[in-house]
Order: structure tokens, then sequence, then C-alpha cells
């Protein structure tokens, strides 16, 4: 939690302005029963009407003053609070959105919405209770207590026994508890990774007709959840009854103890009900005190959550670059250094227990077209996402112009690079925007000569509106092929140096692939692209072929060397081209 508390700094005079406030509002509460013992011993006792009404107005001038010191620490409290959330959330999102996709992998997208969501709103109740009954509810409690001993030391010392015992239950309650809210935050990350996949896979689940299975694993978790949140809870609503109980027992105590010493004539009756009213106050305080105590509990244990996001470093974050070579090494190109060099690269995803690129060794000049093929499982995507630095390299370096694009700034490294990802992915609202992704400044002329090349232009012009035609949540207004074309629009429209066509023709028809293969061959800029596909028709014509099989590379070269003397690339290709192996044979 102390290292959350940085995001509340903007919001030191709130944060000081609030407690202060319910401080005061505590000052005057504090006061009530001294005026009502006064009331009752001058005023009643006197039969003095006039002593009465005044005491009355001063009563009611304590209660408007209260109100207002109680209105306006609420108001600070929620502005602190508010402003903290919002700054805590803004800061979670930029930290996520800097991880690699391992660490993001490692943690799972479902922990990640839940600790952006409910914890961090349970982190700003905890934030909002704290600052409006932290302070105010012990002043109280321990005002109360020495008010009674400048009344009565003999009664006031039933306080000094109760509020001990009262804080042995609170305290203990809050140390058995907060292990058990943790659980259940982690119950509704379980809850929310089932929601979100189910939701994701709709079709999928209702083609093979798996409604009632997923139905009961829903169950199963939420019943799970229901049943932390319970034990959870009954364990919290024990601290009610039993500061009833103690408090009072307390109040019982002191009438027994008042009755005797107003009897002998030690006490007052005024005095009594003063002593009582400082008890009734106590008890009205710790079961705020209590609430306060669960509600905190609850932030604490989301605050954990929250901060074990922040810790989750990438790794050249974590070791710092001084080791990586070409770091300091390059300051510029130089002549005769490739344009992308792959030494001796190597990948293992996080808890993989293999491999999954092994020794991958090849370099690419400026403007060459590469194709990757291999089959399925092979590593043709996870070659391609270690360019932009997606995943870290587990072994070698990956050096563009010479330099550790571990030592690139992300911006400057991602900036020079398109990706098309395998799954063509667009945001809500219109094709313009979707492809403003891709260079915010880029002119209506940008925009069209990026979609003739991607071969969209009949997508575009076939919608009201054209640049401006809506686009649903995740294109879900438009076909795969649409889809697709777009997302390639919006790659090309920045005018990369490297362009990335992760599998990204698949759902286009032969003669739409040929065609985009065709206009991105006359790319203006030296763009060097990666195309990525199963299909070897789209790949036969790449100045050099990548062969993949198992996570090593089986063959690199032209199609008619890979043809040749590549039994990985003649297995794949004569597969799709059956008639031309019996023509050769």
């Amino acid at each position: 939690m102390k290292r959350l508390m940085r995001y509340l700094k903007e919001y030191k005079k709130e944060s000081v302005l609030a407690p202060l406030f319910k401080l005061l509002e505590a000052f005057f509460e504090l006061l009530v029963p001294l005026v009502m013992a006064n009331i009752i011993d001058i005023g009643i006792a006197n039969t003095d009407m006039g002593y009465v009404t005044k005491m009355g107005f001063c009563l009611l001038a304590l209660a408007i003053v209260g109100l207002v010191s109680s209105i306006t620490a609420q108001f600070f409290a929620a502005k602190a609070a508010v402003g903290f959330s919002t700054r805590l959330r803004q800061a979670l999102f930029d930290h996520i959105q800097g991880l690699d996709f391992t660490n993001i992998d490692r943690a799972g997208t479902s922990t990640m919405i839940t600790r952006m969501t409910s914890d961090i709103n349970q982190v700003q109740s905890g934030v909002n209770m704290v600052l409006r009954l932290f302070l105010r509810s012990p002043i109280i409690v321990f005002g109360a207590m020495i008010m009674a001993f400048t009344i009565d030391v003999k009664s006031a010392l039933i306080f000094v026994v109760a509020i001990p015992l009262l804080a042995i239950v609170v305290f203990g309650i809050m140390m058995w508890t907060m292990p058990l809210y943790k659980k259940v935050q982690g119950g509704l990350d379980k809850v929310l990774g089932v929601t979100r996949e189910n939701l994701t896979g709709v079709r999928v689940i209702r083609a093979f007709h798996k409604e009632e299975e997923e139905e009961r694993k829903f169950r199963e978790y939420t019943a799970a959840l229901a049943d932390s949140q319970t034990f959870a809870g009954k364990i919290s609503a024990v601290m009610n009854p039993v500061t009833y109980v103690i408090v009072n027992g307390a109040i019982i105590a002191l009438i027994y103890t008042g009755a005797i010493q107003v009897n002998v004539g030690t006490l007052t009756q005024g005095e009594v009900i003063a002593i009582i009213n400082y008890m009734s106050q106590i008890l009205v305080e710790l079961v705020k005190l209590a609430n306060l105590i669960i509600t905190i509990t609850k932030a604490l244990a989301s605050a954990d959550r929250v901060a074990g996001v922040f810790e989750i470093r990438n790794e050249e974050q974590a070791a710092g670059l001084e080791g990586i070579p070409g770091s300091a090494a390059s300051a510029g190109s130089e002549k005769g250094v490739p344009f992308l060099e792959f030494d001796h690269v190597s990948l293992t995803y996080a808890g993989a227990g293999a491999e999954t690129l092994q020794d991958m060794s090849f370099t690419v000049n400026r403007g060459e077209t590469i194709g990757v093929i291999g089959g399925t499982g092979s590593g043709k995507s996870s070659l391609v996402n270690l360019i932009p630095g997606f995943y870290p390299v587990t072994g070698g370096a990956i050096r563009l112009e010479g330099k550790d694009i571990r030592s690139l700034p992300e911006d400057t490294l991602r900036n020079r690079i398109g990706v098309v990802p395998q799954k063509a992915v667009l945001f809500k609202g219109t094709i313009r925007s979707n492809l403003q992704w891709g260079k915010p400044d880029a002119t209506e002329e940008e925009m069209w000569q990026a979609i003739d090349t991607a071969q969209a232009r009949e997508v575009v012009e076939g919608k009201d509106g054209k640049l401006d035609a809506k686009v649903a949540q995740s294109g879900k207004n438009l076909s795969g092929g649409q889809r697709q074309r777009l997302t390639i629009a919006r790659a090309l429209v920045r005018k990369p140096e490297i362009l990335i066509l992760d599998d990204s023709a698949s759902a286009l028809d032969y003669a739409t692939d040929a065609k985009l293969r065709e206009a991105l061959r006359s790319l203006e800029g030296n763009t060097t692209t990666f195309i990525v596909s199963q299909r070897a028709s789209t790949i036969r014509h790449a100045d050099k072929i990548i062969v993949l099989d198992d996570g090593e590379m089986a063959g690199i070269g032209t199609h008619d060397e890979l043809l040749a003397a590549c039994g990985v690339y003649q297995e794949i290709y004569y597969s799709q081209y059956p008639d031309e192996r019996k023509a050769e044979g």
C-alpha cells in the first residue's frame, strides 16, 4: 500500500483537510454530552426553562457546525480518493501497456482486468474511508474516555477495561479476514477468466454443443467464489455483535456504578447520563470503526494485488542494458552492416519445457521480401514477434542496423515497424479512426494509397460514409477478408521500414492474394517485408524463404533453391501442388 500512496501526492491538501474537518466534527460531538449534563443538572433540576432553551440553541449550533464540517470533510475525502484511483488506474494501464507478451501471458488477461477494475475500486473505497474515519473514530473513542475521566475516575475505569477488549476483537478479526479477502479476489479472477473465455469462444461452444458443460464449469467457479465470500462475510459479521455485547455490558456496569454514586451523592444524574452518552458514542464509533476495518482489510488485500502488477518487470528493465551487446557500440549504421540480423537467436516461452525457437541465424538486407513457411506449431509467428520485441529473446541477439533491438527505445523501434497480426483486430469507431492508428496525422491521400495497396478500395467504397463508415467492436460488422485487408492498410499507412504480415491474408481468395503481393512488391521507400504464410504461392516469389520445422531452421534460400535441396519445403510445396510432382516424375 505504501508504494501506491505516491499517487496521492497531488492531493496533499485534500488529504490533510478531510481528516482535520472530521476532527473538528468529533470535537463538537464530544461537547454534546456535557451540554446535556448541564441541561439536566441545572436547567431541569432548577426548572429554569430559559437555561434549557439557551442550551438547546447551543446543541443546535453544535449540530449545524458539525454537519458543515462533516460535509466539507466528505467532499475533500471523495476528491482525494477519486483522484488517487484515477491516477493509479492510469499508471497501472500504462505499466501493463509497457509489458512484453511474456509477462502478460504469465499474469493473465482476466487477472489484469480484475486488478484494474475491482481491486482499484476497493482501494479507492479504503482511501476514502481512511480519510473520513481513521482519525475521527479513535479520537471519539479516546476523547470520550478522557471526558469520562474528567467527570468521574471510578466510572471511567470501566472504559479502560472495555476499550482494550474491543481493540482485541476488532484487530483480531482484521488479521483473520485479510487473507480471506485476498482469496475472494483470486476467485473473482477465475470467474472473470472463464466468463471472458466463454464470451470470446461462444461460437465454438455452440458449434460443439458444449453449453451445458460450460454452464457447469461457470457454476462451479461462481459457487466457489460465493463460498469464499460467505465465509469471509461471516467472520466479518461477528465483529458488530461482539462489539455490541462488550459496549452494552459496559453500559450496564456504568448504570450500576452510577446509580450507587448518585444515591450517595458523589455523582449527579446529569453526569451519569453524560458518561452513558460517552459510552454510546464509543459504541457507535466502534461499529463505524469495525466497518472501516473491514473496508481497509479489503483495500489492503486489493492494494497488494495491484502492487504485484507493478512489480512485474520486463527482463531488460530489471537487468538494465549494460550487458546487452551493441547497446552502446553502434551510434549509427555502419557500412557493410546488415539491415537486420538474427545472431544465434533462441526463444523459450515462460513456463515452457523446451525451446520454441533454436539457433536462428540469418541476415536481411533493406528492401528484401522474406517469406516464412513451416508446419503448424513450427514457430513462424514466434519468429516475427521477436522483431518488434513483443517477446524478449532468451538466447543470442537481434540487431537492426548493427544495434541490438533491446538497446533501442520501444517507441523508436516500433515506429519503424508495421505489424499485421494473425488475428485481424479492428476497434470500435470508423474506418478512418482505425487507419489513423498507424499514423494519427495521416492525410486522406495516404489512407487511400494504403487502402489501394491492401486491395481494400471496394470494401471502403461499398460502405455508407466510406472512410467515415462505422466499425463495430472487433470489426464484427465486416467479414474476415475485409478485416484482414483493413488491418493491412492500417499497417501500410505509417509507411514502415519493416512490414510484418503474420498469415494476414489467409481469408483472401487466391486472386486478391496475388494482387496484394504484387502491390507490396511495388511499395515505395525500400520497405523490408516479412510474409508468414501456410501457402507456398504466397511466399514463392520472396527474395529469401525461411523454412521452419519444430522451432529449427530447416532451410533458407529462394524458391528454386529450396525446392531442389530442402526436404521440408518440398513436402509443403508438393502437398499443395501435387500435379507438379507428377509432371516432374
